[in-house]
């Protein structure tokens, strides 16, 4: 899933491989996917995208944005992006394949759920594209110690977990369930605890584990568990995940615990993030 990091890494790529060339023809869902969400019938976006130079690449929050003059063309956190070169073989199935006049090709595909919007500006609203552009990116300098006390200090947040305040309402679009697991761990903190049980150091180190943790993902390429646009997995190896969960935790050698909690999966380290 695109998450703040993949973001990053993708709406780079496409601004040097992408940007540029001009789509010689596209073809719309090859495999019907019923959350796969469109501004609008898929097969118009042959007419409005066919001729289109992408001139821009920008990411925000989880999504990625590609703009050829006042077109826009926006994928959500649940889209896997793929550039093909031309000698390379075409997916069978996607929900969007654009092809390029020199021969080389992007697609785009919907595994659990996932926006591909086309529009001109001001002719489509989302709420999350919408939050996503209006509040600052971890990433950004706008995203400072004063920002986070302002969505931490919310009476409104206080009896939630910590889980539930990064990763839901889009308090911080982009910062989903994927990456929190080490941002949790790096601030030694339990994902089921709650937001109002933080003392001021624990808030400032969790500021701390948010803004270089989500620098350092997407400095190494997006995390080991995903992929880049060329299919590559990204550079930053995740403690806590599928992937290295079996390792145990490199702090302290125990064991790390996974569990079911709101609507995901959760790990821990029972020692290093007590509740």
């Amino acid at each position: 899933m695109l998450e703040i990091p993949e973001a990053y890494v993708i709406a780079v790529q496409l601004e040097n491989q992408v940007c540029g060339r001009e789509v010689a023809s596209v073809t719309m869902n090859s495999a019907p996917h019923k959350f796969a969400f469109y501004t609008d019938d898929p097969l118009k976006y042959r007419a409005i995208l066919q001729g289109a130079k992408f001139e821009t690449a920008t990411a925000y929050g989880g999504m990625v944005e590609l703009v050829a003059h006042d077109l826009k063309l926006v994928f959500s956190d649940g889209v896997n992006l793929r550039f093909h070169e031309s000698s390379d073989p075409r997916p069978q199935k996607h929900q969007l394949l654009i092809e390029f006049t020199d021969g080389t090709a992007l697609s785009g595909s919907v595994q659990m759920y996932g926006g591909l919007w086309c529009f001109k500006e001001g002719t489509f609203e989302n709420e999350y594209r919408t939050a996503a552009l209006e509040k600052p990116s971890p990433l950004t300098p706008a995203f400072d110690p004063t920002y986070f006390q302002s969505l931490i200090e919310l009476d409104s947040v206080q009896k939630l977990s910590t889980k539930a305040f990064l990763a839901t309402e889009q308090r911080i679009p982009g910062l989903g369930n994927g990456v929190l697991q080490d941002v949790l761990w790096t601030a030694h903190i339990h994902p089921k605890r709650k937001i109002q049980t933080l003392n001021l150091n624990e808030r400032e180190v969790l500021f701390q584990s948010i803004k270089l943790l989500l620098s350092e993902m997407a400095a190494k390429g997006g995390r080991d568990t995903e992929k880049d646009l060329f299919g590559h997995s990204g550079g930053y190896y995740t403690h806590l995940s599928k992937l290295h969960a079996s390792d145990g935790c490199p702090v302290c050698g125990g064991g790390i615990t996974k569990e079911a909690y709101m609507g995901g999966s959760i790990y821990y380290c029972p020692t290093c993030q007590k509740l």
